[in-house]
């Protein structure tokens, strides 16, 4: 095999345009037997750190390189005529460190200075940063192939003499053979000029791909890139496919008569020698306030510790202090305390600016010193938590603390660590998303034609299973292989697919991580600047900033944090006292809460299957919540632990112990290993290993690294034995250890997490309504949310006032009659304007009439959109006449306020503005009449309200038929997806959007695509052709219907019904119900009473059972079928019924 080097290749970081993975272009290059390989993508380093590390790892020379888009103007010229495309190609590699900074500095600048449809810089720019750089004239997009091709020679010579220059004599030429015309038709000139001016030649690959087969995948990812199809003509396309890694052989075959240029391969990957040094730290300095210069950061830190210490307890102990000092001299010895002070700093500045901040997350909370300097809040000692867990001086990492703040609020923090560290000191970290199995099915199929149904059927057929591939999709689902097998279509998507999967598809801002360094970020690492939000991120991912010894942190935004605020600030604003950070942890009424499933809103708590979960547990205490917290997840879920946890802890399965120096450690948790730090503990108690080297232990079977596990397990047993406890049994243990470290949950995080829980849990027990508005202000953009809400508001007795331009501030309210609706959740008005609007309330506070509203508004902030949008939401209901007529009015309104200023403005005065006297009825005179119009039907005001609020408030078109919904139906809407797949079910509801298309099979047949809604939710639901007929007539929008079907849980996400009958609603009670269930209280109920209720039965005969549920005074609940009576559950009956006993007592049942 000839003797090459591949130096020009394109992986996935080149954006929808490179298809090399870096883990194959390095396997490549080793079967090669190749000893170094260049990664050259376009415009950026975006893979340079995961190239190099695992170029290393397989012992193959990483030669660091970007081929740059060079501009052919200054970068500073950007909007001329033809300056799009107005850029050349030109490849850079690293020959030492030099190199590589400036290859930093010159990514960096194409963003943050040259970005113009493409990252460029210019000669200028190469100039002033090419000191260590090593130059290559790139494809025929280089410039001097250019000018070749269009004869431009004399051109092409200086500008070689110049990039000669620039690069201080390491400039070369490349040589390409593709098989494309114009490069064989340059490739001899260049050849010639490289000769003539005695520059090296060099031959290269422009590698996109990895094998000859990917080049159809490869156009296709071009396809996605530009948003083009296979069947456009005009998309862009590369008229080759040779574009994939070439090795030394076949690279002989094309370069053979120039053996130069292949040898030169070698010559420039020996030039290139970058040496990246990943044990060194970059951690910023904390700057010592100017009254404290005559302490080190050490001695800062420890007094600031000290000083926490005394302000969180009350009596400092002895074994207090000695924790703290251990920690500090381990912070100290790890040089971590300029960190800590850092971290301190901004949590500080959050407090000092009424900030909400999280009580802790991660293993974070496990250190006292993080507690005493008020980092976090969660007591270490109180819950048992280990500092090892998040700093082990045997396990040497950079610390991680990620801190919570409120989410409307989080910028501010960032803002202020910019401000006191440096603005290109600080940046945010770049996360890149890829494509997953369903997305990438997605593209490929838009970009072969393929229709959007068929392609999105095919989507829904792959598993939501997270990190599925379409491999593992095709294998486990028969009904998928058999669709992809019978079409030649569908094959030749699937093949593409899996080509692509997996790859990057572009870069995003990471939702939390940001970057601190010491220096100018740019010394360290590329920035990236994305084109579409023009926000500044690293351009080395998350994983790789720990690498480069810089410190990286999540500055997270916590919804909940602010409803937790705001519920508080209300509960003030009400003049009641409230310290959450104070509020009692064994509140009776809280737990009953969480034990009764309560816990709609409730944070990481209100998923159905964790309130089912909840029922049972009946969780007493923190701690309860804490190991609830943390084994509502797959792995504990699927294993069930969480039933046995829950079967132990109230004694329906005795509690064993291996041994009896595990109860004091797994006590707590009935036995069951939860948490990682009692792995921790157990190794330190039973085989006496330090928490740091339990800590490895911990490490190695959650990564399950289990070479290092073997090298362990041999010292546990050693370390048991030597305890004095028998060998076989220590085998047991480690074995027991072993099954569930697995499962194992970080405690200091679930302990955090069931704090903020058992907040949000208080409030709703104790301030119910401050909870809800807060909650429902949170999510005012989230329409589902909302409506969730309002069904817990309803569940409770709490009215929702309706939005009021008089009364409703930007956010929910709390009033003396209930929750006021805001005005920023309507739809088209936009909080700016909402926000203004209340600031000039004063001036229409007594306005009665709409002309006079609009009088005092500012036309420019609330049009005619926004008028619309309040009117339809209700919220100008307070004005006079009805919504149809000001919806009418808004335009003569509006015209008539223009007026109104413009003749006040020249002291005229309009003729309506006449009246006298100060009466209502001549302050409504002053203004032009409410035009009589059509009124809106009580349907009609519905929808419209619908359409502006994205539910129905003021009532709901089922309102009619709520007993027929809530008691004939199945299940609640929202309660389907807990089903299983092929569930019979049934649902009463209205159908809101319908759509009916024709079969594939046959043009003639129909199916009907509906979408029900109920009182908590909607659903999709299908009726195929063999049904459509006999139904056609009720598949109509806004028509109320009851269906029966099957439901269909392809997609656990959004299941949908498969509809075998529909029946409309006004026939349901005739239909569906077979009994009818009265409840009685047996203590004080009067003879005369049961007289009236038997006198409304005996006229009421039926064919519906009578049930009788009597509740006794010991809160026993007896039911009766009665015998002598069959009953009708028609409307009147039911209501004479209700008016006896109460709505509630009162029930029908299918």
């Amino acid at each position: 095999m000839a003797q090459f080097v591949s130096l020009h290749n394109h992986t996935e970081y080149s954006l929808l345009d490179g298809l090399c993975k870096i883990s194959d272009l390095i396997k490549a290059a080793q079967n090669a037997e190749m000893h170094a390989v260049a990664i050259t993508d376009h415009g950026n380093l975006f893979g340079v750190i995961e190239f190099y590390k695992k170029a290393l790892k397989a012992n193959i020379k990483p030669v660091i390189g970007m081929e740059a888009y060079v501009a052919k103007q200054p970068v500073s010229t950007k909007k001329r005529e033809g300056i799009k495309k107005a850029y050349n190609h030109l490849l850079l590699l690293a020959k030492n460190m030099e190199g590589y900074k400036n290859l930093i500095k010159l990514a960096s600048l194409a963003y943050e200075k040259g970005f113009y449809y493409r990252p460029r810089i210019d000669d200028e720019l190469l100039e002033q940063y090419s000191g260590g750089l090593l130059g290559m004239s790139a494809c025929i997009k280089g410039i001097i192939p250019e000018l070749l091709i269009n004869n431009r020679r004399e051109e092409a010579v200086e500008k070689v003499k110049k990039y000669r220059e620039i690069f201080n004599g390491d400039f070369y030429i490349e040589l390409m053979d593709h098989g494309i015309d114009e490069e064989l038709v340059v490739k001899e000139r260049l050849i010639e000029l490289a000769r003539d001016l005695d520059i090296p030649v060099v031959a290269t690959n422009d590698s996109h791909y990895m094998k000859k087969e990917h080049a159809l995948a490869h156009e296709v990812m071009l396809c996605i890139q530009t948003q083009t199809t296979m069947s456009d003509p005009k998309r862009f396309k590369i008229s080759t496919h040779e574009l994939y890694f070439k090795n030394g052989e076949e690279m002989g075959t094309l370069f053979g008569e120039i053996p130069e240029a292949l040898e030169n391969t070698m010559m420039v990957a020996d030039k290139c020698n970058v040496l990246l040094d990943f044990t060194k730290r970059n951690l910023p300095k904390f700057p010592l306030p100017e009254s404290e210069k005559s302490l080190d950061v050490d001695g800062y830190l420890a007094r600031a510790a000290h000083e926490g210490l005394v302000s969180r307890y009350s009596k400092v102990t002895p074994d207090l202090e000695e924790r703290l000092e251990y920690e500090l001299s381990v912070i100290h010895k790890m040089k971590f305390s300029d960190y800590f002070l850092v971290v301190k700093d901004f949590i500080d500045f959050a407090g000092r600016n009424s900030i909400p901040v999280g009580p802790g997350r991660g293993s974070a909370a496990g250190s006292l010193v993080s507690y005493a300097l008020g980092i976090t809040n969660i007591d270490p000692i109180k819950y048992d938590l280990l500092f090892e867990r998040f700093l082990n001086p045997e396990r040497v990492t950079m610390p991680d603390i990620d801190i919570d703040f409120c989410y409307e609020r989080r910028d501010e923090v960032i803002k202020y660590i910019k401000r006191k560290y440096g603005e290109d000191c600080v940046t945010q970290i770049i996360t890149f998303g890829r494509m997953n199995a369903r997305a990438v099915v997605r593209d490929v199929g838009r970009v072969l034609d393929i229709p959007y149904d068929d392609v999105d059927r095919l989507a829904k057929l792959i598993p939501l299973t997270l990190g599925i591939t379409l491999k593992h999709a095709l294998e486990n689902s028969r009904e998928l292989s058999k669709i992809i097998e019978s079409n030649q279509t569908y094959k030749e998507l699937f093949e593409h697919a899996q080509i692509l999967e997996g790859t990057v598809r572009h870069a995003s801002t990471h939702a939390a991580g940001i970057v601190i360094a010491p220096e100018p970020l740019t010394n360290y690492l590329p920035l990236f600047v994305n084109s579409k939000t023009s926000e500044t991120t690293t351009q080395y991912s998350m994983n790789y900033i720990e690498d480069i010894g810089l410190l990286k942190m999540d500055i997270l935004g916590l919804r909940t944090l602010t409803v937790i605020s705001e519920s508080v600030n209300m509960v003030h604003h009400r003049g009641k006292e409230l310290d959450i950070r104070h509020i009692p942890f064994n509140d009776k009424k809280t737990f009953e809460l969480f034990a009764r499933g309560d816990t709609v809103g409730i944070f990481q708590f209100e998923s159905s299957g964790m309130r089912d979960y909840l029922k049972k547990l009946k969780p007493e205490t923190i701690e309860d919540l804490t190991a609830m917290n943390a084994l509502y997840r797959p792995g504990p879920l699927g294993s069930n632990m969480v039933d046995d946890f829950i079967k132990r802890k109230h004694g329906e399965k005795e509690i064993e112990y291996i041994h009896a120096k595990l109860e004091p450690i797994l006590r707590e948790t009935y036995g069951i290993i939860v948490y990682q730090e009692q792995v921790m503990r157990i190794a330190g108690e039973l085989a006496k290993f330090s928490m740091g080297h339990a800590d490895i232990l911990r490490w190695a079977m959650g990564k399950k690294n289990f070479e290092l596990m073997r090298e362990k397990k041999e010292e546990f047993l050693d370390g048991c034995v030597k305890n004095k406890i028998g060998r076989e049994t220590a085998e047991e243990i480690f074995d027991h250890i072993d099954k569930f470290a697995g499962y194992g949950f970080n405690k200091s995080h679930s302990a955090g997490y069931a704090l903020i829980a058992y907040q949000t849990a208080y409030l709703k027990t104790h301030y119910p309504r401050e909870f809800i508005a807060a909650t429902m202000s949170s999510e005012m953009d989230q329409t589902d949310k909302i409506v969730v809400m309002l069904e817990e508001c309803r569940q409770m007795n709490i009215p929702v006032l309706p939005p009021d331009i008089m009364k409703s501030g930007v956010k929910f309210t709390v009033e003396d009659d209930g929750i006021r609706f805001g005005l920023g959740a309507i739809k088209n008005v936009g909080k700016t304007a909402m926000q203004a609007l209340i600031k000039e309330r004063e001036k229409f506070k007594n306005a009665r009439h709409f002309y006079e509203f609009c009088e005092h508004i500012d036309s420019h902030l609330i049009n005619k959109k926004v008028l619309e949008s309040l009117i339809q939401a209700g919220a100008l209901d307070n004005l006079e006449g009805s919504r149809a007529q000001k919806a009418a009015a808004i335009e003569k309104a509006l015209n008539y306020a223009h007026q109104s200023i413009a003749d006040r403005e020249k002291g005229q005065t309009n003729i309506f503005a006449l009246g006298s006297g100060s009466g209502d009825a001549t302050h409504i005179e002053k203004y032009p009449p409410l035009q009589k119009v059509e009124e809106w039907t009580r349907y009609k005001t519905l929808r419209l309200e619908k359409e502006v609020l994205g539910f129905y408030l003021s009532g709901h078109p089922l309102d009619k038929y709520r007993d027929e919904v809530e008691y004939l139906s199945s299940h609640p809407i929202t309660g389907l997806p807990k089903l299983a797949d092929n569930t019979t079910v049934r649902n009463g509801g209205i159908i809101t959007a319908s759509k009916i298309s024709s079969t594939r099979r046959d043009p003639s047949k129909s199916i009907a695509f509906l979408t029900l809604e109920d009182f908590s939710g909607s659903i999709e639901a299908i009726l195929f052709a063999d049904s459509f007929k006999k139904y056609r007539s009720l598949i109509v929008e806004d028509t109320m219907v009851f269906i029966r079907g099957k439901l269909s849980k392809r997609e656990e996400d959004n299941p949908k019904i498969i509809i075998e009958e529909i029946i409309p609603i006004e026939k349901a009670r005739s239909t569906f119900t077979k009994k009818v269930l009265i409840s009685l209280i047996a203590q004080g109920l009067k003879p005369s009473e049961l007289e009236s209720i038997d006198n409304v039965v005996q006229n009421a005969g039926g064919n519906c059972e009578l049930h009788i549920e009597v509740k006794t005074s010991a809160g026993e609940r007896l039911v009766l079928k009665s015998e002598k009576y069959r009953i009708n559950a028609d409307n009147s009956t039911i209501s004479e019924l209700r008016e006896l006993l109460g709505k509630d007592n009162v029930k029908i049942a299918g």
